[in-house]
């Protein structure tokens, strides 16, 4: 005991005082970021106070993006959209940036994180109030989805950025047992994410922070639809890269309509792209040109499976909670939903009870559970859906109400609605709905349950819900997804460890977590001498040219020696080896032995 009680004594007081070290504040700078033209004092009386009327149908292509807050019509500004020229001088400008970015070292990436991580705690108001304006959500659905998962993933790379991007040292096998091996992550150069509307802060601040951390250059074309608030959170990345004297024009935030986008994406070293399959589609074909690397995130239509032995009460508010995530703006939000048939009735009746109890109306009088929905004619949309299942024999057991809502407002929000008796010949359970509606199947047995959710075009998503957990374990792992938390929703995306993304028409690729992190780098196998200078790569004798007669024979009984199955073996060819090199022939003389 004396031995050792020096060591305990030592190690207790390095405890202490990691703890007491963890107990100051790291010396983080604040930053100043312009935030007198989205702060919404009632002042406003002129250019920005009326209502704006946008066209129906298919966005029209302008040198302007237009935008209005959905939830009230109010007109909010505009923003150019660029011509490709403009796009690649954009480009241009954050390839020079990053070749001396590239050169930064992590103290100062990690800096930059940390000033950023605490202007968002000291300013979640008014970043969630500028979401809400621009996307109809309310102000808690913009906290749960923008400032926790981007505070979560900020939190993430200053914990284990720097490790998953520093040389990882892999085996060098029997071959190479001389040799030291390792893969290198290097910065690719310019990243060009194009991202969609329904998280405009964390859909910004996913890839760029990704792409600052590992030494990128990235240029993001935000959404015609979310361009207010973008170009508002442009400010704040642009203020935290001057405190860290980052290089001018690392980050750029681009606006525009599809020209834009397709500018962007022949001119970058990869393409991050959130929308939708078709799109995707385009995009793909587009970066097939220049043969860049792409991810795609493309949607889902995320299966709800809710086993007969769970607590259905609890159940149902999750299930709620999922169909209406962000105001029906459900980046990673579930579509469809499968219930056992002998809890069949009373969770539909739970569910029920609850969505008649949700109330949409404008989200910042902070009275409602939803917002308005961001997309012009979308609400329109979502009715197709609900009266193509209708015809087919669905019904409607219960919707939510609307508070007080403008006049002109009318068609941008949508209640939300239970419906039952729905099958997969309706398209409400087949296209990717993005609304707050719950269509709620029943099933007779697990493999009938795991059939029914794999019957899909998509494959982002699920959620398996049952009082065992094997069993909603074994479940969750038959279902042909890229995400599948048990007994959860969305939690897997709350894990910034993790990486996101899909299968089928919901894309390939990840982002997030190390899979996420690395995909913005240029992956390099590296392999150099172990004992450099003084153990040498060479050539044995046998294989130098010209080649000796036997060099065959050689050769064979190397590779029996390496790879042999049983040590005898191994050590019978290791002999013939010996013995091959120990012979004194010349190249050309030398006879075959027989076999």
């Amino acid at each position: 005991m004396a031995i050792w009680w020096p060591f305990f004594v030592l190690g207790l007081a390095f405890a202490i005082c990691k703890f007491l070290l963890m107990l100051v504040p790291p010396n983080v700078p604040s930053i100043d970021v312009d935030t007198s033209d989205v702060v919404d004092d009632g002042s406003q009386t002129k250019e920005n106070s009326f209502i704006y009327i946008p066209s129906r149908g298919r966005t029209a292509q302008s040198d302007k993006v237009q935008c209005y807050e959905p939830a009230t019509m109010k007109y909010l500004g505009f923003f150019p959209a660029l011509t490709a020229d403009e796009v690649k001088e954009h480009v241009a400008q954050a390839r020079v940036a990053q070749k001396s970015w590239a050169k930064s070292s992590f103290r100062q990436r990690r800096q930059f994180l940390r000033i950023l991580l605490k202007y968002i705690i000291e300013h979640q108001d008014l970043i969630c109030e500028v979401s809400s304006r621009d996307t109809g959500k309310t102000m808690v659905d913009a906290s749960l989805g923008e400032i926790m998962t981007t505070c979560e993933k900020i939190t993430w790379l200053l914990s284990e950025g720097e490790r998953w991007l520093k040389p990882e040292y892999r085996s060098s096998g029997r071959s190479m047992l001389h040799k030291k091996s390792r893969v290198e992550f290097h910065p690719l150069g310019v990243i060009g994410a194009i991202v969609s509307w329904n998280y405009p802060f964390h859909n910004i601040f996913n890839p760029m922070l990704a792409a600052v951390f590992s030494g990128n250059g990235i240029v993001i074309k935000v959404s015609e639809h979310a361009s207010w608030s973008g170009c508002f959170y442009f400010r704040i990345i642009q203020a935290a890269l001057a405190a860290v004297e980052a290089p001018d024009n690392l980050v750029h935030v681009i606006t525009g309509f599809a020209e834009t986008g397709e500018a962007l994406v022949s001119s970058v070293d990869k393409v991050i792209f959130v929308g939708s399959p078709g799109v995707g589609k385009m995009i793909m074909k587009s970066a097939s040109e220049t043969l860049v690397p792409v991810t795609l995130e493309l949607g889902g239509k995320d299966a709800f499976i809710v086993c007969d032995d769970v607590d259905v009460p609890h159940v149902a508010q999750v299930a709620v909670r999922a169909a209406l995530q962000s105001s029906g703006q459900n980046c990673a939000g579930a579509e469809r939903f499968y219930v056992h048939r002998d809890i069949y009735s009373p969770f539909v009746a739970q569910v029920t009870k609850i969505v008649k109890s949700v109330c949409a109306g404008p989200p910042l009088s902070g009275k409602y559970d939803m917002g308005a929905l961001c997309m012009p004619g979308h609400a329109e949309r979502l009715q197709s859906l609900v009266n193509d299942a209708l015809d087919k024999g669905a019904e409607i057991v219960g919707r939510g109400s609307f508070g007080h809502l403008g006049e002109d407002a009318v068609d941008q929000f949508f209640p939300p609605t239970v419906i039952v008796k729905v099958n997969h010949t309706m398209k409400l359970m087949q296209e990717e709905a993005f609304g707050p509606i719950i269509p709620i199947m029943k099933f007779s047995s697990d493999e009938e349950a795991i059939k029914l959710a794999n019957d899909s075009n998509y494959g982002l998503g699920c959620a398996v819900f049952s009082g065992n957990q094997r069993r909603a374990k074994e479940i969750s792992s038959q279902l042909h997804c890229g995400v599948a938390p048990v007994n959860d929703f969305a939690s897997t995306y709350m894990c910034q460890s993790l990486p996101f993304g899909g299968v089928k028409h919901s894309g390939f690729g990840r982002f997030a977590g190390v899979e996420g992190l690395r995909a913005c780098c240029l992956v390099k196998s590296v392999v150099e001498d172990r004992f450099w200078p003084y153990v040498k790569t060479v050539i044995p004798k046998r294989l130098k040219y010209p080649v000796a007669e036997n060099c065959f024979e050689f050769q064979k009984s190397l590779v029996e020696a390496l790879y042999g199955l049983n040590a005898w073996d191994r050590f019978h060819a290791l002999v013939d080896v010996i013995k091959i090199l120990t012979e004194h022939k010349s190249p050309t003389s030398g006879t075959r032995r027989d076999q």
